[in-house]
């Protein structure tokens, strides 16, 4: 019926992954499903044959149709990513590569600044945690996939790109002019404070080495009294990274709990490998997302650690990155995760058990750890050090 050679692609290519739904126990009326895709198959035909362009890239079809079922989805996590961008992505996670240095997400439907990298152009052009990306080199980001943004914002060393800024109390957007920078991400910072306070920020997990680093760090300073985890700004990464980090302080006892499609829980534990055991104190903030959640929630549910800073920010699933024929892949959401104790975090955050919330005239300078000083009007990290001192007088670990 329909006489494109892409249409059949489609169509034979949807037939092989709806046959496969048969192996996970599904039973499937494959002539329904047919007859709902036959307007979708007539659409293609009449645009491949009457459409005004005659030469249409059919990638690119293809690439766009696949956004479109996944946009219905309305899970900004669940994504596909094309070859250039998968391959910037893998390099991303071996700690370097060239760019502004920036975490965003997608937060109320809009391209969203978890934070900036300290250090990098993004840090330096004052770009903050929660501003809003309307554009890039005027490109409207509505709508847009988060690694299309991603990879529109890389770019070549030396080379400039133009953000379009939308903080919250501004009324009208505001164009940035960042040159971009080779970004090295350490994944940790560490350094001894007075009175004998260990204080450990961990930047991000993407990075392949983030636990074996952080265990480098931790064990430094295991003749301290007393720990801060420094979670703030850590957009995220790797869930791995964040149990075998948890397992270096939680004995016995769950690290996160996942949640499937069809509602069955598994209970990821600790290893067992514990590394310390003394007063621990763990910095959050509005920007500290998906595994620096998981490991934040996993310290608190088992008492080994208390929180301090304000609310994180809010994402609680799984993705599993699967890989394509071609070189782009699909990264796709497959759980919910939930703290040890069983709270769901989607959308509200990790609430610290001492809130310290940061004035808007003064959160520029909360950055903690700059060229190996500790920032002494980070009100914060101020009160993360009393709460700590607090800890180690009374003996209370966790």
């Amino acid at each position: 019926m329909f006489k494109t050679k892409l249409a059949r692609n489609i169509l034979l290519v949807l037939g092989i992954i709806f046959l496969g739904v048969s192996f996970y126990g599904r039973v499937f009326a494959q002539g329904d499903l047919e007859r709902k895709l036959e307007t979708y198959l007539q659409v293609l035909d009449i645009v491949k044959n009457d459409y005004v362009e005659k030469d249409i890239d059919d990638q690119k079809l293809v690439y766009g149709s696949i956004r479109g079922m996944l946009s219905s989805l309305d899970d900004p996590y669940t994504r596909f990513v094309e070859p250039k961008a998968y391959e910037e992505m893998r390099i991303r996670m071996s700690g370097t590569y060239s760019g502004i240095g920036i975490y965003i997400g997608i937060k109320k439907d809009q391209l969203t600044v978890i934070s900036p990298i300290e250090g990098t152009p993004a840090f330096n052009s004052k770009l903050k945690a929660g501003d809003h990306i309307v554009t890039v080199d005027g490109k409207n980001t509505k709508d847009m996939a988060l690694e299309e943004a991603v990879s529109l914002i890389r770019g070549p060393e030396g080379t400039k790109v133009k953000l379009g800024i939308l903080r919250p109390n501004w009324k009208e957007p505001k164009d940035f002019d960042i040159t971009r920078a080779k970004i090295k991400i350490n994944s940790v910072d560490s350094k001894l404070l007075d009175d004998g306070l260990a204080y450990i920020k961990l930047n991000t997990f993407e990075n392949l080495n983030s636990a074996r680093e952080f265990e480098k760090a931790l064990r430094q300073a295991r003749d301290s009294r007393g720990l801060i985890i420094d979670l703030r700004g850590n957009g995220g990464g790797l869930l791995q990274a964040a149990i075998d980090i948890g397992s270096m302080f939680i004995d016995q006892g769950v690290i996160v709990q996942t949640v499937d499609r069809e509602g069955r829980t598994e209970k990821l534990e600790s290893s067992g490998r514990v590394l310390w055991r003394k007063p621990t104190v763990v910095l959050i903030n509005e920007a500290s997302a998906s595994a620096s959640e998981i490991l934040a929630g996993a310290l608190r549910d088992n008492r080994v650690a208390t929180l301090v800073g304000s609310k994180s920010f809010g994402k609680a699933s799984v993705q599993n990155v699967r890989r394509l024929s071609d070189g782009s892949a699909l990264l796709v959401t497959i759980a919910k995760y939930r703290t040890p104790n069983g709270e769901d975090i989607n959308k509200k955050g990790i609430k610290p058990d001492v809130i310290i919330e940061i004035p808007s005239n003064e959160a520029e300078s909360q950055a903690s750890l700059i060229n190996g000083k500790v920032e002494t009007d980070d009100i914060q990290l101020q009160k993360a050090i009393q709460v700590l001192k607090s800890m180690i007088r009374t003996g209370y670990g966790g």
